[in-house]
């Protein structure tokens, strides 16, 4: 342990991707690691440092209890309450899950009645206590919940700093993901390596989703924070169930979203406030010291607003027709907007070419992001425009890279600047060009917007494909 100590200490301040090499350099637990860097930085023993652990979540227990007694919320009422009143298994059959669950609805309620310390926020508190009194609550001993305490702190300490601005993505659903599969890999034995594994799964889903409810709209939050608790506890377990390739460190998965949380704030929460906002909870009291005349503008902008969400919906439904044809065609590759559709512009490109006709050279120009994932996409292109394979043809998606060099075919690939172009040009062995320029879109679909020989002709080839083209 002393040669752990002085690792850690020459490395200090750790980030967890740090704390989890050692702990695999030194055969430790993680939790270990965290609580060795936190000794040293506070110069208190191992049990001094568990027991001031505790004292930091005692005010957020005391919310707990109060949120699954007697609390009331101004958002979620009393459901905490009503939840313990029906007993254990009401959500989930499995007793910590569903303790979990409660207790952190129960953080909640507490923290509209008495608050609760923040660590990015209010909201990744909720979690952490709900899970520590869940522990406690399905007799985990007291050392390991002090210890699997601090953890979530050490974890959610990185949070705190990255939080910025608004944004659930770097605090209740976020942050509390990662920590609760830290916290479950931990408490049930798990692996180093699975501990970073399932935080990179548990947080991928929360990247830039923003505070829908604004704390103003009721019930929203409870799916957030009680996300965190489900999708935290999922990974942890695929991870430990399952040799899963995870290849992102954990440490780049933070990274990442402090700053996608920035641009989260500025881009994706006006419109969330836009439309959000005429459900937002108001008080008389509050309001009667706002003038007539802004609350009267408040009111016109809501029903407009309401009038847009209407009209957006129903061009939704116009859009979807009848339940037998919502599937698209099967797309290999694993994503119908990264590979359906780029493959999808490949074969009506294929459909122009004269009869007997062969591509002699292929031109894919894809934007940004379709471009970073040719990986995925350019077999499907090139499977598509060469041999007018459907995106259902998983056999030759797996052998076109290959059968395009056999049969000398020249393949030039671009990085295109349009957003969302996917255009494919093909040189034929007669000295014929065939051109198919259009837009990417989910569900293998696409913008069909030029073509050579003709656009007519390539919306026709499109119909005969069942190839469903969008404005």
């Amino acid at each position: 342990m002393s040669d752990l100590r002085a690792a850690v200490q020459a490395k200090m301040p750790l980030t967890m991707g740090e704390a989890i090499a050692l702990a695999k350099e030194f055969d430790a637990r993680v939790v270990d690691v965290v609580l060795t860097e936190n000794e040293i930085s506070t110069g208190l023993n191992r049990e001094e440092l568990l027991n001031r652990v505790m004292d930091e979540y005692a005010h957020n227990l005391k919310a707990v209890e109060l949120g699954v007694t007697e609390g009331n919320s101004f958002l979620l009422g009393n459901v905490a309450a009503q939840l313990r009143e029906k007993g254990s298994g009401v959500c989930f059959k499995e007793e910590f899950l569903d303790k979990a669950l409660l207790y952190t609805v129960g953080a909640e309620i507490g923290n509209h009645c008495i608050g609760v310390r923040p660590c990015a926020g209010t909201g990744d508190s909720c979690p952490y206590a709900g899970y520590v009194r869940a522990m406690m609550d399905t007799g985990v001993d007291a050392k390991t919940v002090a210890e699997i305490a601090a953890l979530m702190l050490k974890i959610g300490g990185l949070f705190r700093v990255g939080k910025v601005t608004t944004g659930c993505n770097m605090e209740g659903f976020g942050a509390g993901s990662a920590c609760v599969a830290a916290a479950t890999v931990a408490l049930e034995g798990g692996t180093p390596e699975q501990m970073e594994k399932a935080m990179v799964l548990a947080m991928s889903p929360t990247i830039g989703v923003p505070c829908t409810p604004r704390v103003l709209v009721p019930a929203l939050c409870t799916t957030h924070v009680g996300g965190a608790i489900l999708i935290g506890m999922y990974a942890a377990r695929i991870c430990m169930a399952v040799d899963m390739n995870v290849n992102v460190p954990f440490d780049v998965m933070i990274s990442m979203a402090s700053l996608v949380h920035v641009a989260s704030a500025k881009n994706i929460v006006p419109t969330v406030v836009e439309y959000m906002e005429p459900f937002f909870q108001r008080t008389a009291g509050v309001e009667s010291l706002v003038s007539q005349e802004v609350r009267d503008a408040e009111q016109k902008q809501i029903k407009e607003t309401l009038a847009k969400a209407a009209e957006i919906s129903k061009k939704l439904a116009e859009g979807a027709g009848n339940v037998l044809g919502t599937f698209g065609d099967a797309v290999v590759g694993g994503s119908s907007q990264a590979v359906g559709s780029p493959t999808n512009c490949a074969r009506i490109a294929h459909e122009l070419m004269g009869q007997g006709e062969k591509v002699k050279k292929i031109t894919v120009e894809l934007y940004p992001e379709l471009f970073a994932r040719r990986t995925i996409n350019i077999p499907g292109v090139l499977m598509g425009a060469v041999y007018g394979a459907s995106t259902a043809d998983h056999e030759m998606y797996e052998k076109a890279v290959d059968m395009v060099k056999a049969d000398g075919v020249e393949v030039e690939i671009v990085e295109g600047h349009e957003h969302g172009i996917q255009k494919v040009t093909l040189l034929t062995d007669k000295g014929n060009t065939v051109q198919v320029d259009t837009l990417n879109r989910g569900g293998g679909r696409l913008v069909l917007r030029s073509a050579v020989p003709s656009l007519e002709k390539a919306q026709e080839a499109a119909k005969r494909l069942g190839i469903v083209v969008v404005q």
